[in-house]
């Protein structure tokens, strides 16, 4: 690490006015209002951040325009490349930062953060790799006379990019790969609850050599700053990852310029363990498919379908290992969960707590929030609820948080049944011995990604998507890069 990385880290730890990062500069809201985000396991403030408006993501889309028709757009396939291996040498000298400051912004253990290494790398040398990986193609024609005929790909240009807070150390990447992999540029909004790490991380690609402009972060409001960047006349493509309220607003504000959409929106997963199921693997397998992240992933199996035969044993052993899961401070290394990321999400998990209940379904285990011995954080210990059925709102709305809703079934057709009766179609598992079994599975759950004896492995060779009201459009895989960009047909006159 440099010295004067060293003087930029400790200035950006150090300092609590955080700034929007346009065109590799720190710049101030232009109204000079500011928003506070705060330590989720404190409840404290934790930085000051730029207020966004429609004039500052008007500066920003302005300068990713000025460096996608700059120097930027002669970068080569290999340069591109060439850089991007160099930012991945570069965010490892300073990856123990980013996961302590992802750790304090949006709560996560220290160990989570950390462990989130190996996936960021291999996420950015895939990505790295694209950069020299996408073609045309050269296609016969039955024109008469001596004409070549051949399609040719093209950077579709600035990418506006609405990310979410719940693991902004790896999601940012799913837009920031593809822009430089393929000559683009990106207008980066954060969420308001977690901005610090995309913040930090923009500095850092400067220092890495990306251009300034390529990559910009602003700040602010989803109403306000990601509103104004989703209706951008002069944006050409929006990646959005959120709710699905969220997500048709993005989609109508998309209309006027007719902006290329990508979607990743909310879930309501089911994970389905049958009889013959190696209860030593689902149990562990499934509860943390539902309270990893503190249950604030979009893909989480939150409604856990089990055959009625093992249900009663099934719920005591999971009960019995979510007691087991220690909930603390971040940074405690023996740490399993962290806290829920704001208060007002804290609110809506212990109201869906009542509701649940309410609904008639059993409380085992959980259910309340954790206290004075955990400070003022927005802790809350994982729940188990019993006795669901899947028409109970615990088991039709996305909760967000570490709640799981155990209903039985009988049979693969029920369950299958059971598992698309919703209107999400984002993730999706089953535990099993029976090949057969796991054949119906695959084929019959609705959803973009689903798992086989296991939960929430990612690839971004691979890559995912949703259906239904999940959403749409691929992150990660050849499909991802093409997202990027946009195809000409070429007819060449030889006479």
């Amino acid at each position: 690490m440099t010295e004067n990385s060293t003087t930029a880290q400790m200035q950006f730890l150090s300092s609590q006015q955080k700034q929007h990062f346009i065109d590799g500069k720190w710049r101030p809201a232009l109204s000079g209002e500011t928003i506070d985000t705060y330590n989720p396991a404190t409840g404290k403030v934790l930085a000051t951040l730029a207020k966004g408006s429609r004039e500052d993501v008007d500066l920003a889309v302005q300068a990713a325009r000025r460096a996608f028709q700059g120097p930027w757009s002669r970068f080569t396939p290999f340069e591109r490349y060439t850089l991007m291996l160099r930012v991945c040498d570069v965010l490892d000298q300073h990856f123990d930062e980013l996961a302590t400051i992802e750790s304090m912004d949006m709560g996560a253990p220290i160990s989570r953060t950390r462990a989130m290494k190996n996936s960021l790398f291999q996420t950015i040398k895939y990505f790295a790799s694209q950069a020299m990986n996408w073609s045309g193609t050269t296609i016969p024609n039955s024109l008469k006379g001596d004409f070549t005929t051949l399609t040719l790909k093209a950077p579709v240009g600035v990418i506006g990019s609405i990310i979410p807070w719940n693991a902004p150390l790896i999601s940012m990447w799913w837009t920031i790969g593809g822009t430089l992999a393929t000559g683009c540029t990106t207008v980066i909004k954060t969420a308001e609850d977690a901005s610090l790490t995309t913040l930090r991380t923009a500095e850092l690609l400067v220092e890495a050599g990306v251009p300034p402009g390529v990559v910009n972060v602003v700040t602010g409001l989803g109403a306000e700053a990601g509103a104004a960047l989703a209706e951008h006349m002069d944006v050409d493509r929006i990646c959005f990852t959120g709710s699905t309220m969220t997500g048709r607003e993005i989609i109508k504000a998309s209309a006027g310029n007719m902006k290329r959409i990508q979607l990743e929106l909310g879930g309501k997963s089911p994970d389905i363990v049958f009889a013959d199921a190696d209860l030593e693997k689902a149990v562990p397998g499934a509860a943390m498919g539902v309270y990893n992240n503190s249950g604030q992933i979009c893909s989480a199996g939150t409604r856990i379908f089990v055959q009625r035969g093992i249900y009663d044993e099934f719920v005591e052993k999971l009960a019995a290992f979510t007691r087991g899961i220690k909930v603390g401070d971040p940074f405690d290394p023996a740490s399993q969960l962290g806290p829920l990321i704001s208060g007002r999400q804290l609110e809506r998990v212990m109201e869906y707590m009542t509701i649940g209940q309410e609904e008639g379904a059993s409380l085992v285990t959980g259910g309340t929030r954790l206290g004075a011995e955990l400070a003022e954080g927005y802790f809350v210990q994982p729940t188990v609820f019993s006795d669901v059925h899947n028409d109970m709102r615990i088991a039709r709305e996305e909760i967000f948080g570490p709640v799981a809703s155990v209903i039985p079934f009988d049979t693969v057709d029920d369950a299958l049944r059971l598992a698309n009766d919703t209107i999400y179609g984002l993730g999706g598992a089953v535990w099993t011995t029976n090949v057969g079994t796991m054949m119906a599975a695959m084929n019959g759950i609705q959803a973009g990604k689903i798992w086989i004896n296991c939960y929430g492995l990612a690839d971004p060779a691979v890559g995912f998507s949703g259906c239904k009201q999940s959403g749409y459009g691929m992150k990660g895989g050849a499909q991802h890069i093409d997202g990027f960009l946009y195809e000409k047909s070429v007819y060449i006159n030889g006479n």
